[in-house]
């Protein structure tokens, strides 16, 4: 016992054994180069299930927590919940446009309908006088959103690269415009539309988008100034060097390169322009009417309608549901298409515009 604990311990040295008289008296060596490749297979034998539960724990939660299958699931279905929350009140709407009365009476009828009747968008479109006020409502939002891309342009150029006295001052005032509520000035401008003889035209927003005071027009300056704040200066040395004014400077060189930011606000301009209600109700209430104006007159001639058969509560009658769903849903579907089409191109100008800094 005392010669193996000795072997031992000089075999943990590294040195070789020599061990004499033990057994049936033969001379052993033991090279420890042998013994260290079996002592080492078994170790890493030991470690293969370790290997194994750490590749199954990388797999399942990743590197970086949302790498792994398990977060990947969960994010996506957090984002098809998220997506469900906003689909659904268009699938309604939708469903509900295409119920027939029988339908639109039965509770017992859900999302899909037992008999799919065009009869509420036919009572729609004629109800919104729809070729009429689509046009209206095209004009105002197409010539309004090209004027305010013009107008926001030049203004956050001029706040973001000249120089000229009282440039914070006006920036300053810039913002203080975005912070004020509508309904503050309403009143001073209905006054001046009104002496301008405008009220009841499209110029109530087509001269004010002109001259940067539009809808939002404010945000959509401070978008356009942040962008042109992030160019290299470079550009303009090498431009004027050339003999360049600041006009050709804009028009040939600073305008191509924010064409993303152009067609982010565009598309902001575009869709606050086509639902406005409440500055439509003031300024366009006769004549001269969008789509907006039109689906609360519908709703409102329902309303009566089914008051006359049903009474005081007739606002709440299903039967109103169908058209006026319908009509909805028609006023929604030419921006909707407008969002389709331009989604990737609005994607990357949301990345690269100055909503990002």
């Amino acid at each position: 016992m005392v010669v193996f604990r000795l072997s031992l311990s000089m075999y943990r040295r590294g040195a070789r054994i020599d061990v004499s008289g033990v057994g049936d008296g033969r001379r052993t060596k033991m090279k420890p180069e042998r013994t260290a490749r079996r002592l080492e297979g078994l170790r890493t034998a030991g470690r293969m299930p370790n290997r194994m539960a750490l590749q199954l724990k990388r797999l399942a939660i990743g590197q970086n927590v949302n790498d792994g299958w398990i977060a990947k699931i969960v994010i996506l279905l957090v984002l098809t919940v998220i997506a469900f929350l906003y689909v659904r009140p268009i699938i309604d709407m939708i469903s509900t446009s295409l119920k027939s009365l029988e339908d639109l009476i039965d509770p017992v009828v859900g999302v899909i309908p037992r008999h799919v009747d065009p009869q509420n968008f036919i009572d729609a479109w004629n109800g919104l006088v729809y070729p009429q006020s689509f046009a209206s409502t095209l004009t105002i939002a197409l010539f309004g959103s090209a004027f305010q891309v013009f107008s926001c342009a030049i203004t956050g150029y001029a706040l973001a690269r000249l120089q000229f006295p009282g440039k914070n001052v006006f920036f300053f005032l810039t913002i203080v415009t975005f912070l004020v509520p509508p309904q503050i000035t309403i009143v001073p401008l209905y006054m001046i539309y009104q002496q301008l003889g405008w009220l009841h035209t499209p110029f109530v927003f087509l001269v004010p988008a002109l001259l940067g005071q539009g809808l939002r027009g404010a945000l959509f300056v401070i978008i356009f100034r942040q962008f042109f704040l992030s160019q290299p200066k470079a550009l303009e040395e090498a431009a004027r060097m050339d003999g360049a004014s600041a006009f050709r400077l804009f028009f040939r060189i600073m305008l191509p390169l924010a064409s993303a930011s152009c067609l982010v606000v565009f598309l902001f301009s575009f869709i606050w322009y086509w639902n406005m209600y409440y500055e439509a109700t003031l300024f366009l209430s006769k004549g001269f009417t969008p789509l907006s104006i039109r689906l609360s007159a519908l709703e409102m001639q329902l309303i009566g309608n089914q008051s006359l058969t049903f009474g005081a509560d007739a606002g709440k009658d299903p039967i109103a549901e169908g058209p006026k769903m319908a009509a909805a849903f028609l006023i929604i579907l030419p921006p909707l298409i407008v969002y389709m089409i331009a989604q990737r191109w609005f994607t990357e100008g949301i990345e690269r515009s100055g909503m990002v800094e």
